[in-house]
Protein backbone atom coordinates (compact mmCIF):
# COMPACT_ATOMS: atom_id res chain seq x y z
CA UNK A 1 0.00 0.00 0.00
CA UNK A 2 1.66 3.38 -0.89
CA UNK A 3 1.94 5.93 1.80
CA UNK A 4 -0.41 8.77 -0.11
CA UNK A 5 -2.11 11.55 1.28
CA UNK A 6 -5.87 11.44 0.87
CA UNK A 7 -7.01 14.20 -2.03
CA UNK A 8 -8.37 16.44 1.35
CA UNK A 9 -5.16 16.33 3.14
CA UNK A 10 -3.23 17.50 -0.02
CA UNK A 11 -5.75 20.11 -0.53
CA UNK A 12 -5.64 21.43 2.55
CA UNK A 13 -2.05 21.45 3.13
CA UNK A 14 -1.54 23.39 -0.46
CA UNK A 15 -4.92 25.61 0.01
CA UNK A 16 -3.27 26.62 3.26
CA UNK A 17 -0.10 27.29 2.06
CA UNK A 18 -1.49 29.67 -1.41
CA UNK A 19 -3.42 31.51 1.24
CA UNK A 20 -0.83 32.53 3.19
CA UNK A 21 1.25 33.27 -0.21
CA UNK A 22 3.94 30.76 0.90
CA UNK A 23 3.56 28.72 -2.49
CA UNK A 24 2.94 30.16 -5.95
CA UNK A 25 -0.61 29.54 -7.67
CA UNK A 26 0.32 27.56 -10.48
CA UNK A 27 2.52 25.35 -8.34
CA UNK A 28 -0.71 24.93 -5.73
CA UNK A 29 -2.87 23.78 -8.55
CA UNK A 30 -0.26 21.21 -9.60
CA UNK A 31 -0.27 19.79 -6.66
CA UNK A 32 -3.45 19.67 -5.66
CA UNK A 33 -4.74 17.80 -9.24
CA UNK A 34 -1.52 16.00 -9.67
CA UNK A 35 -2.89 12.41 -10.74
CA UNK A 36 -5.06 11.17 -13.50
CA UNK A 37 -8.15 12.61 -12.01
CA UNK A 38 -9.66 15.75 -13.39
CA UNK A 39 -11.19 18.31 -10.54
CA UNK A 40 -14.32 20.60 -10.26
CA UNK A 41 -15.75 22.76 -7.68
CA UNK A 42 -19.93 22.61 -7.67
CA UNK A 43 -21.45 24.82 -5.68
CA UNK A 44 -19.47 28.05 -6.30
CA UNK A 45 -20.89 30.85 -7.56
CA UNK A 46 -17.66 32.43 -9.77
CA UNK A 47 -17.21 29.23 -11.24
CA UNK A 48 -16.37 25.27 -11.57
CA UNK A 49 -12.20 25.53 -11.91
CA UNK A 50 -9.81 24.80 -8.87
CA UNK A 51 -8.66 28.10 -9.49
CA UNK A 52 -12.03 29.47 -8.73
CA UNK A 53 -12.50 27.18 -5.54
CA UNK A 54 -8.90 28.86 -3.98
CA UNK A 55 -10.17 32.59 -5.04
CA UNK A 56 -13.07 31.85 -2.95
CA UNK A 57 -11.58 30.70 -0.13
CA UNK A 58 -9.31 33.84 -0.35
CA UNK A 59 -12.32 36.31 -0.52
CA UNK A 60 -14.21 34.41 1.99
CA UNK A 61 -10.85 35.59 4.47
CA UNK A 62 -9.77 32.09 5.47
CA UNK A 63 -6.28 31.89 6.35
CA UNK A 64 -5.81 28.54 6.21
CA UNK A 65 -7.76 24.79 5.54
CA UNK A 66 -8.29 22.09 7.61
CA UNK A 67 -8.64 18.34 7.10
CA UNK A 68 -11.63 16.13 8.55
CA UNK A 69 -11.24 12.39 8.30
CA UNK A 70 -14.21 10.92 9.70
CA UNK A 71 -15.99 7.60 10.05
CA UNK A 72 -19.25 6.36 11.92
CA UNK A 73 -19.34 7.05 15.09
CA UNK A 74 -16.19 9.31 15.04
CA UNK A 75 -16.65 12.65 13.51
CA UNK A 76 -13.04 13.41 13.22
CA UNK A 77 -13.00 17.08 12.14
CA UNK A 78 -16.56 17.96 11.48
CA UNK A 79 -18.12 19.93 13.53
CA UNK A 80 -21.77 20.21 11.32
CA UNK A 81 -24.47 20.98 10.41
CA UNK A 82 -25.65 17.58 9.63
CA UNK A 83 -26.33 17.31 5.85
CA UNK A 84 -22.49 17.98 5.83
CA UNK A 85 -21.90 15.25 8.36
CA UNK A 86 -23.62 12.90 6.64
CA UNK A 87 -21.46 13.77 3.65
CA UNK A 88 -18.00 13.79 4.88
CA UNK A 89 -18.63 10.17 6.48
CA UNK A 90 -19.89 8.76 3.28
CA UNK A 91 -16.64 10.04 1.62
CA UNK A 92 -14.77 9.61 4.75
CA UNK A 93 -12.68 12.94 3.95
CA UNK A 94 -13.86 16.91 3.58
CA UNK A 95 -11.49 20.24 3.91
CA UNK A 96 -13.22 22.57 6.21
CA UNK A 97 -12.49 26.41 5.03
CA UNK A 98 -13.66 28.30 7.85
CA UNK A 99 -17.63 28.55 7.30
CA UNK A 100 -17.99 26.33 4.78
CA UNK A 101 -16.02 23.11 3.44
CA UNK A 102 -15.62 21.10 0.50
CA UNK A 103 -16.10 17.04 0.16
CA UNK A 104 -14.89 14.73 -2.68
CA UNK A 105 -16.92 12.62 -4.46
CA UNK A 106 -15.29 10.88 -7.25
CA UNK A 107 -17.60 10.22 -10.75
CA UNK A 108 -15.64 8.18 -13.01
CA UNK A 109 -12.34 9.95 -13.87
CA UNK A 110 -13.67 13.53 -12.39
CA UNK A 111 -13.23 14.63 -8.38
CA UNK A 112 -16.36 16.60 -7.58
CA UNK A 113 -15.37 18.90 -4.81
CA UNK A 114 -18.59 19.98 -3.31
CA UNK A 115 -19.63 23.11 -1.17
CA UNK A 116 -21.05 22.63 2.04
CA UNK A 117 -21.47 25.43 4.84
CA UNK A 118 -19.74 24.24 7.95
CA UNK A 119 -19.98 24.93 11.72
CA UNK A 120 -16.83 25.33 13.82
CA UNK A 121 -15.28 22.17 14.99
CA UNK A 122 -12.90 20.50 18.06
CA UNK A 123 -9.51 19.23 17.13
CA UNK A 124 -6.60 17.28 18.68
CA UNK A 125 -3.35 19.46 18.69
CA UNK A 126 -0.43 18.34 17.04
CA UNK A 127 1.54 17.25 20.44
CA UNK A 128 -1.84 15.53 21.43
CA UNK A 129 -2.19 13.58 18.46
CA UNK A 130 1.37 12.61 18.12
CA UNK A 131 1.48 11.23 21.72
CA UNK A 132 -1.66 9.27 21.09
CA UNK A 133 0.02 7.90 17.63
CA UNK A 134 3.26 6.90 19.55
CA UNK A 135 1.70 4.76 22.37
CA UNK A 136 -1.08 3.23 19.83
CA UNK A 137 1.85 1.91 17.44
CA UNK A 138 3.76 0.65 20.38
CA UNK A 139 0.75 -1.12 22.01
CA UNK A 140 -0.43 -2.15 18.72
CA UNK A 141 2.47 -3.96 17.87
CA UNK A 142 2.94 -5.74 21.11
CA UNK A 143 -0.54 -7.11 21.06
CA UNK A 144 -0.18 -7.94 17.10
CA UNK A 145 3.33 -9.86 18.32
CA UNK A 146 0.91 -11.80 20.72
CA UNK A 147 -0.73 -12.79 17.95
CA UNK A 148 1.73 -14.18 15.92
CA UNK A 149 1.61 -11.47 13.09
CA UNK A 150 4.53 -12.49 11.64
CA UNK A 151 2.62 -15.83 10.77
CA UNK A 152 -0.21 -14.62 9.07
CA UNK A 153 0.53 -11.30 7.73
CA UNK A 154 4.28 -11.07 7.31
CA UNK A 155 4.30 -7.67 5.73
CA UNK A 156 2.67 -6.06 8.18
CA UNK A 157 5.22 -7.39 11.03
CA UNK A 158 7.60 -6.18 8.17
CA UNK A 159 6.74 -2.56 8.22
CA UNK A 160 5.88 -2.50 12.25
CA UNK A 161 9.77 -3.81 12.28
CA UNK A 162 10.61 -0.40 9.88
CA UNK A 163 8.73 1.76 11.72
CA UNK A 164 11.89 4.27 11.23
CA UNK A 165 12.16 3.84 7.55
CA UNK A 166 9.15 5.90 5.96
CA UNK A 167 9.15 7.99 2.66
CA UNK A 168 8.58 11.62 2.88
CA UNK A 169 6.20 13.64 2.29
CA UNK A 170 6.32 17.00 -0.34
CA UNK A 171 4.70 19.23 2.12
CA UNK A 172 4.36 23.03 0.84
CA UNK A 173 6.42 25.43 2.18
CA UNK A 174 5.48 26.93 5.52
CA UNK A 175 4.03 23.65 6.41
CA UNK A 176 5.50 23.05 10.24
CA UNK A 177 8.23 20.02 9.53
CA UNK A 178 7.13 18.04 12.95
CA UNK A 179 3.49 18.12 11.27
CA UNK A 180 5.13 17.22 7.89
CA UNK A 181 6.60 14.13 9.74
CA UNK A 182 3.34 13.49 11.79
CA UNK A 183 1.16 13.29 8.70
CA UNK A 184 4.21 10.64 7.14
CA UNK A 185 3.96 8.77 10.81
CA UNK A 186 0.05 8.66 10.95
CA UNK A 187 -0.11 7.16 7.23
CA UNK A 188 2.30 4.93 7.98
CA UNK A 189 0.14 3.62 10.98
CA UNK A 190 -3.09 3.77 8.48
CA UNK A 191 -1.55 1.67 6.26
CA UNK A 192 -0.55 -0.81 8.47
CA UNK A 193 -4.25 -1.24 9.99
CA UNK A 194 -5.58 -1.21 6.30
CA UNK A 195 -3.34 -4.09 5.43
CA UNK A 196 -4.14 -6.40 8.60
CA UNK A 197 -7.27 -5.77 7.92
CA UNK A 198 -7.53 -6.76 4.41
CA UNK A 199 -9.05 -10.37 4.98
CA UNK A 200 -8.78 -12.62 7.76
CA UNK A 201 -5.64 -14.11 7.15
CA UNK A 202 -4.44 -17.33 9.45
CA UNK A 203 -7.29 -17.23 11.90
CA UNK A 204 -8.37 -20.07 13.36
CA UNK A 205 -11.46 -18.67 15.88
CA UNK A 206 -13.61 -15.63 15.56
CA UNK A 207 -12.25 -15.11 18.82
CA UNK A 208 -8.56 -14.50 16.75
CA UNK A 209 -10.50 -12.33 14.24
CA UNK A 210 -11.67 -9.94 16.86
CA UNK A 211 -8.88 -9.60 19.24
CA UNK A 212 -6.73 -8.06 15.75
CA UNK A 213 -9.81 -5.86 15.01
CA UNK A 214 -9.58 -4.92 18.91
CA UNK A 215 -5.83 -4.66 18.55
CA UNK A 216 -5.84 -2.41 15.36
CA UNK A 217 -8.89 0.17 16.39
CA UNK A 218 -6.96 2.34 18.23
CA UNK A 219 -4.19 2.33 15.85
CA UNK A 220 -6.38 3.01 13.37
CA UNK A 221 -7.93 5.91 14.90
CA UNK A 222 -4.95 7.35 16.40
CA UNK A 223 -3.34 7.48 12.75
CA UNK A 224 -6.31 9.45 11.63
CA UNK A 225 -6.03 12.08 14.16
CA UNK A 226 -2.72 12.05 13.60
CA UNK A 227 -3.16 13.23 9.86
CA UNK A 228 -6.16 15.09 10.75
CA UNK A 229 -3.64 17.49 13.26
CA UNK A 230 -0.88 17.59 10.67
CA UNK A 231 -3.11 18.83 7.93
CA UNK A 232 -5.03 21.30 10.05
CA UNK A 233 -3.48 24.49 10.36
CA UNK A 234 -5.73 26.02 13.18
CA UNK A 235 -3.95 22.80 15.78
CA UNK A 236 -0.64 23.56 14.40
CA UNK A 237 2.41 24.89 16.80
CA UNK A 238 3.35 28.37 16.74
CA UNK A 239 7.07 27.87 16.36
Amino acid sequence: MSLELPLSARLAWWLTAWLRGTEVTDHVLDAVTDGELAHLADGLAGGTAMLDLLLEARRSGATGAGLALPVEGDLLGLGGPRAFNDAAIEAGEAVVVGAWAVVPEVVGEVCHWRVQPAAPRQLPDVGEADRSLRAALLDSANLLADLDVARWRPEVADRLMNLGHRPGLEAPLGTPPRCADLAARGLQGWAITELALEDDGGAVSAYEIEARRAALQPLERASRRAIVAACSPEVWPDH
